[in-house]
Parts: structure tokens; C-alpha cells; sequence
């Protein structure tokens, strides 16, 4: 791979991981910030009882900026959610334009009010596990996100947890 080629690759784990702590503080606008302005996102796992993908989530830019400004507004559990990620795979394209990845993901999530009738308050738990499958644009050094589809492996998530993951 080429020096160009690394430093595209870089540019691409950079922007997983930093997206990543933007969303840990709820930093939504400088999440999105981390898009284009076509990006699509997708929250979606396999049901063997169907047989069928679902879809838990679907939006794209312009939703997710909507969603996210009303974000402060929706009753939700607050107790704050942190990300664990590891960029598994970085393919950039020939061209050096677009990459696609892969990356491992676990969510976990602090426990502040101990509604939750197993955990007390200050306790963490693990949230969801799954994987980020990512493409992106690169442009002058520097990776955008075009699509991201959340891929689950937990299928059953709390009540008021409707953030971007």
C-alpha cells in the first residue's frame, strides 16, 4: 500500500474513533459533523425466529440532525452509554476516494438511577454488542462518513434508547 494509501487508512480510523467519543458525550452536532451531507445511517440486525434482517432504525442527514436537536427534549435514560471500538478493517479504493470498514463494537452503559431492578446506581452493564460497517469519502486527508449500518448482535434494547449508536 502506498504512503498516500496509509495515511487514507489513518484518516479512516481517526474518524470511527473520534466519532466515537462525540457520541460517548453526546456531542451530536460535531458527530454529524463527521458526515456528508448525504450520509445515510442504519441500526438493523439478523432474526434467525424470521429468518429476515430487521431494521430497528433507518435516516439520513437531514433526519438525524432533526432528531438529534430534539434529543435534549425526549424523556430518556440518562445514565450515559460508552463505546469500546476496534477498527478491524480499512479497504480504500483504488482511486483513494472512498474506503469501506469494519469495525467491532461494545456498548456499555453506567447505571445512574437504579430503576433497573438487577443493577444499582454506579453499577455498568454491557449495552449491545455489534459492529459498525462503515463507508466513507476521504478528501484532502481528511474521511467522512457516507453510510454507517449499525450491525447488532443484541437484539432487545431498553426502553429510551433511541440515540444514534
Amino acid at each position: 500500500m502506498s504512503a498516500n494509501g496509509n495515511g487514507a487508512v489513518e484518516a479512516v480510523k481517526d474518524t470511527i474513533y473520534r466519532s466515537c467519543l462525540l457520541l460517548d458525550e453526546e456531542k451530536w452536532s460535531d458527530w454529524l459533523d463527521l458526515c456528508d451531507d448525504g450520509f445515510q445511517y442504519s441500526i438493523k440486525a439478523w432474526s434467525p425466529e424470521i429468518n429476515y434482517d430487521m431494521t430497528y432504525f433507518s435516516a439520513d442527514h437531514k433526519h438525524l440532525s432533526t432528531m438529534t436537536e430534539q434529543l435534549p427534549k425526549h424523556n430518556t435514560d440518562h445514565s450515559p452509554l460508552k463505546r469500546h471500538s476496534t477498527v478491524y478493517t480499512v479497504d480504500v479504493d483504488k482511486d483513494g476516494k472512498t474506503a469501506t470498514a469494519i469495525t467491532s463494537l461494545v456498548v456499555y452503559q453506567n447505571m445512574l438511577d437504579g430503576e433497573t431492578s438487577h443493577l444499582d446506581s454506579g453499577e455498568n452493564h454491557l449495552f449491545l454488542v455489534g459492529k459498525y460497517m462503515d463507508k466513507l469519502k476521504i478528501e484532502n486527508g481528511q474521511a467522512k462518513f457516507l453510510e454507517r449500518e449499525v450491525r447488532l448482535e443484541t437484539r432487545r434494547l431498553d426502553k429510551g434508547s433511541h440515540w444514534p449508536i
